[in-house]
């Protein structure tokens, strides 16, 4: 564990941009000596560099300002591109503390912000859900945050490259059958240390860190992160397990990790759960219901509360619904995968994780049929964006030409891989009393905290 004091932090806020706009508010000093006063620039991207314009002009490979009082002064950066590939993909102006790089290069303009981990962790835990959660929840996601990012740290360039499987073909008789088995982990950048989008953490600035709760809550877990056998856990998290935690394996790589394992996301577990979701009959039970769980929540005032603005979007994070006519889902599974599978006959579950949540499904086309997973590469697969999650059932309607369905009905459960904190069924939990360590302990067994400095 190398982690005695608290590191500084390089956060990628966009790569490949043929110009970004920026306001200084405040004097910010460049490498060279020269200040930068407030006031508004833009960056363009050349085949030397960057051509900075506004208050200052000039042309260099690199621009790098760090700011007088880092208290004080601020950059806005407008135009940020925040839930890449998701659903509710955008563009915002987000304001940010720390020093500022921006580099040119043949792909474009790369933006780094750095800044103390710490004042990282406060962005972090205000932009994932809302300055104004409960205070442990602010608690308990201020540690799986810090410990999240120091364990990808710690194993950084370590298993270069890990976390994406290969594409593999295989041969089936009566046609080729094509297996695409993928996992997609924090990428080890080589230039910063973390983006600042949802495929790392949300990062967005202090523009969502409004509230006393949540600089107390870093202040109270300074250096807190949870240990298991003498190791930073890499503490993960997402939206909405829909009842039941997944296990590490079930969404990346196949190896246990203790800690990381299915939880039932409740006080006592409903007798549907006297058996695996691993098994179709149990998994399609299981969606169709609405079992209690800390996650099941319709508390609206509740949810305002820990969910962003662009999250309250979505209302069915627990049980959702989602309808294709035939030609719709042929033509995203092809747009998506690159795969010419033609009309779709069906969609077959090869393999449940312990949550319900599919790790490989059997795509079976006119042409041919694939085999894809995992979890991601499933909900990438199957919508244009990206599905809520990979724990549906599917309902076929109709029979068309050839007897290929006309309509596919999924009904599924969960928002996000479900692996670890589930961010909705720990606001339940912080708002119902529970403590930060209790929630913590809830979902990471046998793991414990520890403050590393």
């Amino acid at each position: 564990m190398r982690f005695k004091t608290e590191p500084a932090i390089k956060v990628g806020l966009i790569e490949g941009a043929s110009e970004v706009r920026f306001t200084l508010a405040g004097n910010f000093v460049a490498s060279a000596g020269e200040t930068f006063g407030p006031g508004d620039y833009l960056a363009t991207a050349t085949d030397k560099g960057i051509r900075l314009s506004g208050e200052a002009e000039r042309e260099a490979a690199s621009l790098s300002l760090s700011p007088s009082s880092f208290e004080t002064d601020r950059v806005t950066i407008h135009d940020i591109t925040i839930g890449i590939d998701f659903h509710w993909q955008r563009k915002e102006a987000l304001v940010f503390q720390g020093a500022l790089t921006l580099a040119g290069g043949p792909a474009g303009i790369l933006v780094i912000n750095e800044l103390p981990l710490e004042s990282y962790l406060v962005s972090v835990i205000s932009s994932e859900m809302r300055a104004s959660c409960p205070p442990d929840l602010l608690r308990a996601h201020s540690v799986v945050s810090r410990g999240w990012l120091l364990a990808q740290l710690e194993r950084a360039g370590s298993q270069a490259g890990a976390g994406r499987a290969p594409a593999r073909e295989e041969g089936e008789s009566g046609g080729g059958l094509i297996e695409v088995i993928r996992w997609y982990d924090r990428e080890n950048h080589s230039e910063f240390d973390v983006c600042a989008d949802d495929h790392c953490q949300r990062y967005q600035g202090i523009s969502r860190a409004f509230s006393d709760e949540a600089f107390d809550a870093i202040r109270a877990t300074r250096g807190t992160v949870l240990t298991w056998d003498g190791q930073i856990c890499d503490t993960r998290y997402s939206k909405s397990c829909g009842g039941m935690t997944e296990s590490f394996k079930a969404a990346w790589e196949d190896k246990n990790v203790p800690y990381l394992s299915a939880v039932y996301d409740g006080r006592e577990p409903p007798d549907i759960l006297g058996a695996p979701l691993t098994g179709e009959p149990e998994a399609g039970e299981w969606i169709a219901g609405s079992p209690e769980a800390f996650c099941n929540t319709n508390d609206r005032e509740l949810l305002s509360r820990i969910l962003p603005g662009f999250d309250q979007e979505t209302e069915d994070f627990f049980r959702w619904d989602l309808s294709y006519t035939q030609e719709e889902l042929a033509g995203i599974v092809e747009s998506r995968t690159g795969l010419a599978l033609g009309r779709i006959r069906g969609l077959v579950p090869l393999e449940r994780g312990e949550s319900g949540r599919i790790i490989r499904l059997k795509v079976v086309g006119e042409r041919k049929a694939a085999i894809i997973g995992k979890e991601l590469e499933i909900r990438r697969a199957l919508s244009r964006s990206h599905l809520y999650s990979s724990a549906f059932v599917v309902r076929e309607e109709g029979s068309g030409e050839g007897g290929f369905p006309l309509r596919f009905n999924l009904r599924g459960a969960g928002w996000g891989h479900g692996v670890g904190l589930c961010q909705i069924g720990a606001a339940v939990m912080a708002e119902g009393g529970y403590s930060h360590e209790a929630i913590l302990k809830h979902y990471f067994r046998g793991a414990e905290l520890e403050k590393i400095y």
